[in-house]
């Protein structure tokens, strides 16, 4: 009646071949519940969105392996409003079925900004405040005023605008300045070679104004760069505050701006020295 008697008992291997057949059952239900719950051996690669849209990526079905997920948006006026600008994981990236797709898209609008107050402000001290609160500065307007170059009045067209009004980033701002008594005219910074923005930015903190501007070879303005311009580069000439420029812009893929720039190296500043940037 002992253990070697239970052995002995065809009862004790029927009991074990149930609890063997439940127990290798279990063990395969788990591992078979495992290998669904991780995807195990099923990776996919990310593909690139950049550029398509929510709906895009709908549409062609990724939504279906992957959770698309918008988790910002920013504005940028070269890309189409509600495209796809940033992702992550990056293109290319191995990830399981069902992995989050963090993306970034494109503000239909560049948001709202309150409107500074620039009255009596030095110019610079206004282009600068323009600047940070991302307004894009229009026209230099110069007035019979006592303190020179102060900002009399902020516009939008030909209307005063007043401080705290609600505008959209990249809201054009006119500026009336004070011209002083007496008026002193300005010298003309080097452009040759400049960029557009960086063409305006720098007769703006001149006292200047962008007159009218001619595209010889291109309308890209990633590649536009300043080929010349009236008043004459490298002038001596002094110019009166608010006068306008204008500007003849060829692109540098196809033109050897290096090479250009040689021909304007002053006899006492070289060019490098003559475009060092403004000290704000």
């Amino acid at each position: 009646m002992g253990f070697f008697y239970f052995l002995g008992r065809g009862r004790f291997y029927k009991h074990f071949f149930i609890v063997t057949v439940l127990s290798v059952t279990l063990l395969f239900l788990v591992l078979w519940s495992l290998d669904i719950f991780t995807r195990h051996g099923k990776v996919y690669l990310v593909p690139d969105f950049i550029g398509l849209s929510q709906q895009d990526l709908i549409d062609q079905g990724y939504d279906e392996y992957f959770d698309l997920d918008i988790v910002d948006s920013i504005y940028d006026k070269k890309a189409a409003p509600g495209s796809i600008i940033m992702q992550n994981p990056l293109p290319g990236s191995k990830v399981k079925q069902g992995r989050h797709i963090y993306l970034t898209s494109v503000a239909k609008s560049p948001g709202n900004v309150m409107m500074p107050n620039l009255k009596n402000l030095s110019l610079r001290q206004a282009l600068v405040t323009l600047e940070s609160v991302e307004l894009v500065v229009g026209s230099l307007e110069y007035v019979d005023y006592f303190a020179r170059n102060a900002v009399v009045e902020q516009r939008i067209g030909d209307e005063p605008i007043e401080p705290d009004t609600e505008l959209m980033k990249g809201t054009v701002i006119n500026l009336l300045v004070g011209i002083g008594e007496p008026m002193v005219k300005v010298p003309f910074p080097f452009l040759i070679a400049m960029k557009r923005d960086e063409v305006k930015r720098t007769l703006h903190f001149a006292s200047l104004n962008v007159g009218n501007e001619f595209f010889l070879d291109t309308e890209d303005m990633e590649h536009a760069k300043v080929y010349k311009t009236k008043p004459k580069t490298m002038t001596d000439e002094l110019l009166e505050p608010g006068q306008t420029v204008d500007v003849w812009y060829r692109s540098d893929e196809d033109f050897d701006f290096e090479e250009y720039l040689k021909k304007f190296e002053a006899d006492t500043l070289t060019v490098d020295t003559i475009r060092q940037p403004l000290n704000l």
